[in-house]
């Protein structure tokens, strides 16, 4: 039996190999956007707590934020709230904006900090949740988009109703919290406050990418339901320029969801983000193998 066969070895030889990657990360600052369907499977979830645990543990600073759009849409038809859609955005009305709040800031957010605070709890690590409402972390302005008329074919301005874009990021209280003596992981959930106090949902890849920048991160995650971004032969494209993500977007590359994906990368990036990893969150440990081996895990977009 050679060492690798006998119980232990592997796991220190992984260990062993993971040291160089470790030290990379050592004090940096990592934004991880949780999302996708994923984030309804309570396994998949609990595994993903104890591998943000693991990450503080190894001397990195995660930031957790989140989704919960098909949450979201589950409450509001409980709720006998019917939802209005615009070229495939939702219409948030006051009702709706209500409802966001409650599942976004309430159910989803207490419950992924405990699942944290219960992975961590022999060492004391502990999740806090946050909406972007407390200590004035996100300010936004209400959100604009527009549409080509099909009759006119003038452009016409679309009123989603209280969805936001971030205007100004204050991270002192995220900065507090990661640099604390205790352990602490904050977890976001992507709502806002615009300057006369009234409540904005924000798409939380772009919540991400914000908070990343302000927190000038060596990595911002996105985790999602697909392996990264695929060619037009439906491979992975391991990495990408900044150059190579616009032109993928143009040439039709990039497809439906995945477009606001690298937009919100090509932004993080040009805010400061080192790099932005766009990987499959369904799959247990991707964070880890994206880190901390030599393979990484889904599409790495850099300057």
């Amino acid at each position: 039996m050679t060492d690798t066969e006998e119980p232990g070895w592997a796991t220190a030889k992984t260990l062993a190999e993971a040291l160089p990657y470790i030290q990379h990360y050592d004090r940096e600052t990592v934004v991880i956007k949780y999302g996708g369907h994923a984030m309804g499977e309570e396994e998949v979830a609990r595994k993903f707590a104890a591998d943000a645990v693991l990450l503080k543990m190894l001397g990195l600073h995660p930031v957790v934020v989140h989704g919960g759009g098909p949450q979201i849409s589950a409450m509001l038809d409980r709720a006998g709230v019917k939802s209005t859609f615009i070229d495939g955005l939702r219409v948030t009305d006051e009702a709706t904006m209500e409802v966001a709040e409650m599942v976004l800031s309430g159910a989803i957010n207490k419950e992924l900090a405990n699942w944290i605070t219960l992975a961590g709890a022999e060492a004391d690590v502990r999740g806090v949740g946050l909406s972007g409402k407390d200590g004035r972390l996100i300010t936004v302005t209400k959100a604009t988009r527009t549409r080509t008329d099909p009759g006119s074919k003038l452009e016409e301005v679309i009123d989603l109703g209280f969805v936001g874009e971030p205007s100004k990021i204050d991270p002192q209280l995220i900065t507090n919290l990661i640099f604390a003596d205790h352990d602490y992981i904050p977890v976001v959930a992507p709502i806002g406050v615009a300057e006369n106090g009234q409540t904005y949902n924000i798409n939380a890849d772009t919540v991400a990418g914000a908070l990343a920048g302000a927190l000038n991160a060596k990595r911002m995650l996105l985790l999602t339901d697909v392996a990264g971004v695929l060619d037009e032969k439906g491979e992975l494209i391991r990495q990408m320029t900044l150059a190579e993500a616009r032109g993928a977007i143009a040439a039709g590359v990039a497809r439906g969801g995945m477009i606001p994906k690298l937009e919100t990368a090509i932004a993080a990036v040009e805010s400061g983000v080192e790099a932005v990893v766009i990987l499959d969150g369904r799959r247990p440990h991707a964070m880890l193998v994206e880190l901390f081996t030599e393979h990484g895990s889904g599409t790495l977009i850099r300057a």
